[in-house]
């Protein structure tokens, strides 16, 4: 007896509008469907963080502030942040869906993870963005991204081989009155570039020189409440002490680059993007140590002729992170304040831009964007490790105390096996690039 003979009874007895409200639900979420101005989940980046504090919170704001964005996980070595970074992100889903990890591997074992914003201290950077490429997921990584020359040339090395993205956190690239300025210098307004002036940070606050001194040692806390040891990662062994964990690690040899490493991955960069030096490095280095510590400075000097003096002082209104672009016919200067000063004759560029302090919002756009088409992010892996290479050679310099040649093809001191030893550190086991 067929259907239509049984009154509309299929052949198992089951009536034939039961069948049909069996087989499609009666309501979808709009969300599900990317209807009424949601984003359907096939266009949605699925993100999770690893080791998030003070900054890394706000890239996690601007992170949340995008309608594609679903942020899935968070892996810290603390538990305080892992529940803090949960609550803050359930509370704007609306759900409680954020799985919280201690051990990252388990968070780059989910396949449904895209993407990973590494926020951790320094001393990680490289090797979590290197171990979540091998993952296969993107990476956007706070600053400094590396702390010597082999990490930086490690990390470029790696993502061209894997073809991941990768957008190191150096947001000015993406800031509007930096973004203007690069251009005055590359379209030709301010004539034959001739020297770039990169800021450094102040000598007062980090200082060109890091301390190998240690805290003194406190009770190590539960594993479950700080895992000391992952703390550390690839870092000499030392006793815990409270408030390394509560970022003031900075300053000290085996966590931090100094105030040289700390403002130049942000200026040296801009420089280099004015300069077209994305893919090279310089090729001398002189530095000027005071006998105190500031006002210091170390000239660069690039193999296209180009000079770059990177500085603490002399910034007058500009604010942190400034930078200074002169050529032949002008100069152009910029920094966090938003002001953009010029020389008398180039007075019609002077602007100021209100929208400045949307620089991370903007450069975590670029990220999304590019993890979507597969492009080039403005502070790609080679990029970042060229102005890291250029940092980390130039605070060797200044530890040394000597001008050096250095030579961009083989990441190498010609002249000085001081300066040559000075290029790596040893990884504590079992952590290592490879």
């Amino acid at each position: 007896m067929d259907v239509a003979q049984n009154g509309g009874v299929a052949s198992g007895g089951v009536p034939r509008r039961r069948l049909f409200e069996a087989a499609v639900p009666l309501f979808v979420p709009a969300s599900a469907l990317g209807l009424a101005g949601a984003v359907p989940p096939s266009d949605r980046v699925n993100v999770a963080g690893l080791g998030i504090g003070g900054r890394g919170e706000r890239d996690l704001e601007s992170f949340l502030a995008q309608d594609d964005v679903q942020f899935r996980a968070i892996c810290d070595a603390r538990n305080e942040r892992r529940e803090a970074i949960k609550s803050k992100v359930d509370q704007h889903h609306g759900n409680k869906d954020c799985v919280m990890y201690g051990d990252m591997y388990e968070l780059w074992d989910r396949k449904d993870i895209d993407a990973v914003l590494i926020a951790t201290g320094d001393r990680w950077h490289t090797l979590l963005s290197i171990l979540t490429a091998k993952s296969g997921k993107d990476v956007y990584c706070e600053k400094p991204c590396s702390m010597t020359i082999a990490e930086s040339r490690a990390l470029a090395d790696t993502y061209h081989r894997l073809g991941r993205v990768y957008q190191a956190g150096t947001q000015r690239r993406n800031g509007t009155n930096f973004e203007y300025c690069i251009e005055l210098a590359r379209n030709g307004t301010l004539g034959k570039l001739r020297t770039l002036h990169a800021n450094a940070a102040p000598g007062g606050r980090y200082g060109a020189l890091t301390t190998h001194d240690w805290l003194p040692a406190e009770p190590e806390p539960p594993k479950s409440v700080v895992d000391w040891d992952r703390w550390l990662g690839p870092c000499p062994w030392r006793p815990y002490n409270s408030l390394y964990v509560r970022s003031r690690w900075r300053g000290y040899f085996d966590f931090h680059g100094g105030g040289i490493l700390e403002w130049g991955s942000h200026t040296v960069d801009l420089c280099h993007a004015a300069g077209g030096l994305d893919e090279t490095a310089p090729v001398r280095f002189e530095p000027h140590r005071p006998e105190g510590t500031t006002p210091y400075s170390v000239d660069f000097r690039y193999a296209n002729g180009l000079d770059l003096v990177l500085r603490d002082s002399g910034w007058g209104e500009s604010g942190s992170c400034a930078v200074r672009f002169e050529g032949d016919e002008g100069w152009v200067q910029t920094g966090d304040a938003g002001l953009v000063e010029t020389s008398d004759n180039l007075r019609q560029y002077r602007k100021f831009f209100e929208d400045r302090r949307e620089a991370t919002t903007r450069h975590v756009r670029d990220f999304l964007n590019c993890v979507k088409s597969r492009g080039e992010t403005r502070a790609n892996a080679l990029a970042a490790c060229q102005t890291h290479i250029a940092c980390h050679a130039a605070y060797i310099a200044y530890q040394l105390g000597e001008a050096l040649e250095f030579d961009p093809a083989t990441d190498s001191f010609p002249s000085s096996e001081s300066a040559n030893r000075m290029r790596s550190r040893a990884m504590r086991e079992p952590w290592r690039l490879a």
